[in-house]
């Protein structure tokens, strides 16, 4: 696709990048038929290609408006289309530059920016933490809506003491400790019981996700600048074999961290490194199977795995984790339809776009359902939070299952 750059954008390094990405598109479509929206409204501004088409105008000096606005806010940034895509056009990183321009060119109103602020602000807080078991504590009272938002409390169980010479970080999360502390304490026991130690930094905190995908892009690199600071101590000493990721949201991010600061001479290389160091859970299992093999007892019954879209597209890790599981006497079955779809959690997507996120969820449980699972898995917190509000069926991280699994004897 051809783009003639306005003078505005015309030299920039933003321009270029946006300017290379539309030039890989053909406008084919074959994304229509895999992005979550354009299924759930028929829209075709409501789909890649008529998003990129709104973004290639306001990139060749059109003014955007409201409209366009709604139609960038509509995307779940899920990234179906590019697995999807044959040219390979990176459109999650062509649809970050146009909501930041957006953003500066189209004013919201005082409740919309509210919002935004208090999620950008609020769930990457050290106020989280409380108001997370405040929430929990008064969470029978609460109203339908934000009853959902809260999940019930549990223990996060004991993080192992065992020190070993293989060594890997993890990355906390900013909301997972808060939200479910176990995820965090099963991924230890789990790599403990392989002879991996995991270990933590606590100057690391949010990935940086939250507000980049909020539009405070500069508040969003920040963070990942902290992180990298956090952790590179561990990484010059070579102390660590990899940064472990047990939320795929996280992981992607983090994994990016070289595109988004590329640019920057202080960080560039050190980014680099980071999101070459950069691991999911999932693509530890093949190695810890066969350490863990003769310790585990499999629990009865189906167990119906929904794999996050920031694991499949984001990231294009597809079937580690069932093939796995499998392999450790686990019955996991994926869903016989639209497996590849979103659940509508998309990181802060459920609460600014209620409507189209609980059709997603609801769509997703009745294909997961069909499964008659004893449980749902999945491996982030954002999809397994919003999965849980629409089923009374159990819903966790598949490492907590795992963990669970193991005989202590």
């Amino acid at each position: 696709m051809q783009t003639h750059l306005s003078p505005e954008f015309a030299g920039t390094p933003e321009g270029a990048e946006a300017e290379a990405i539309l030039r890989k598109c053909v406008h084919c479509g074959f994304c229509t038929a895999t992005c979550p929206t354009y299924q759930l409204l028929g829209d075709e501004l409501d789909g890649p290609r008529g998003r990129i088409y709104l973004i290639k105008q306001v990139l060749e000096g059109e003014q955007p408006t409201e409209k366009t606005q709604l139609h960038l806010d509509r995307c779940l940034t899920c990234r179906n289309c590019e697995s999807t895509c044959p040219s390979g056009v990176q459109y999650g990183h062509l649809v970050d530059i146009g909501r930041r321009i957006v953003e500066g060119k189209v004013p919201r109103g005082a409740g919309s920016k509210a919002l935004r602020w208090a999620l950008k602000e609020g769930l990457t807080s050290p106020a989280f933490g409380p108001a997370m078991k405040l929430g929990q504590a008064v969470r029978g009272l609460l109203p339908g809506a934000l009853k959902a938002k809260v999940p019930a409390s549990r223990p996060g169980g004991e993080w192992p003491t065992r020190t070993h010479a293989r060594k890997v970080l993890l990355l906390e999360g900013c909301v997972q400790p808060s939200m479910a502390p176990n995820i965090n304490a099963a991924t230890a026991r789990v790599l403990d019981a392989a002879g991996i130690q995991s270990l933590v930094s606590p100057r690391a905190g949010c990935c940086g996700a939250v507000k980049f995908h909020l539009n405070d892009q500069e508040g969003g690199l920040a963070q990942m600048r902290r992180n990298i600071d956090a952790w590179w101590p561990h990484v010059e000493r070579n102390e660590v074999e990899a940064l472990v990721m047990n939320a795929s949201g996280c992981g992607v991010t983090v994994r990016e961290y070289g595109h988004h600061l590329k640019h920057d001479p202080r960080y560039a290389q050190k980014a680099a490194r980071i999101s070459e160091l950069t691991r999911d859970l999932s693509e530890l299992l093949p190695e810890l199977v066969p350490a863990l093999q003769a310790r585990v007892k499999a629990p009865a019954g189906v167990l119906a795995y929904h794999p996050p879209c920031t694991l499949q597209h984001g990231q294009q890790l597809r079937g580690g984790v069932e093939t796995n599981l499998r392999r450790l006497g686990f019955d996991v079955q994926v869903a016989l339809n639209e497996s590849h779809l979103c659940c509508g959690s998309a990181g802060t997507y459920s609460v600014l776009q209620p409507e189209i996120a609980t059709q997603l969820r609801d769509r997703k449980l009745d294909h997961l359902g069909a499964l008659q699972p004893a449980a749902v898995l999945s491996a982030n917190i954002g999809c397994i939070t919003h999965l849980q509000s629409g089923t009374a069926l159990p819903v966790r991280h598949w490492v907590e299952v795992l963990d669970e699994s193991l005989r202590t004897d």
